[in-house]
């Protein structure tokens, strides 16, 4: 019985190099979940993987399953914009779109086809609330968004993928390009948002990996090596690729 978020088998392929190897992986309710390992080993391509961004990528294929509540989401006949509507990314660099503020969160929304200017004034509250940047832009909603600072853009951009609604919620190393105290604000949010979502998080911060998920997994050279509760693959790894790798020996 397929998790109601899950891999099964799932390979990803670049031409004829298999970059992700059959992996296996649920994903629990009200859970971060982070993906770990050194550069090159497959973990980005996975979570891109999760919500079809992979298929924009030229030569790139797939093999295998991702369940979501009983859906393949791999079948072709998957509509994929609801998809990316329902598995929401952030990515390592902000990218706010050459808009306002609030036109970038009210733009899913009314591609979905609100129009009512109150039920997009709730959405765009809601959504810069729930990423913890109403209070610091309420006054600014008509400037740019490129204004903002670094840190503001990436929690802009969180809100902008919460502002439809989304189920899951990816995120590829979204504080890498921020300062400490940019940084501290993006994990303190994930560890509120994983209350309505699940996250699934690329990072190279093994301290930052610690600190904010309930499950880690370790890939290395595309295969998926060990995963399970963040506190036992930080103090009693099971496989020594996985002890190296945390205590810093390669990667």
């Amino acid at each position: 019985m397929a998790q109601p978020f899950s891999t099964e088998n799932l390979s990803i392929y670049y031409g004829e190099f298999e970059a992700v190897k059959k992996i296996n992986l649920a994903f629990p309710a009200q859970t971060v979940t982070a993906l770990i390992g050194p550069s090159g080993c497959g973990k980005s391509t996975f979570l891109r993987s999760l919500n079809r961004m992979n298929d924009e990528i030229a030569g790139s294929s797939t093999k295998g399953h991702i369940w979501m509540d009983g859906q393949d989401l791999n079948d072709p006949d998957t509509d994929v914009i609801k998809l990316r509507q329902q598995i929401g990314m952030v990515w390592q660099r902000p990218n706010p779109f050459y808009k306002s503020i609030y036109n970038n969160i009210a733009f899913g929304p009314r591609y979905r086809g609100i129009k009512n200017k109150k039920k997009l004034d709730e959405i765009v509250e809601s959504s810069l609330r729930k990423a913890a940047l109403w209070d610091e832009v309420k006054d600014r909603l008509h400037d740019s968004a490129l204004a903002l600072s670094g840190g503001q853009q990436q929690r802009l951009c969180i809100a902008r993928a919460l502002s439809v609604n989304p189920q899951i919620l990816l995120l590829d190393e979204p504080a890498s390009a921020l300062d400490p105290v940019s940084t501290g604000k993006i994990e303190e949010l994930i560890s509120e948002l994983k209350e309505e979502l699940r996250i699934v998080i690329v990072t190279h911060n093994m301290q930052q990996a610690a600190r904010i998920s309930d499950y880690t997994a370790y890939f290395y050279v595309g295969n998926l090596v060990e995963h399970g509760e963040t506190k036992n693959i930080f103090t009693n790894p099971e496989n020594q690729l996985t002890q190296e790798y945390i205590m810093g020996r390669f990667g």
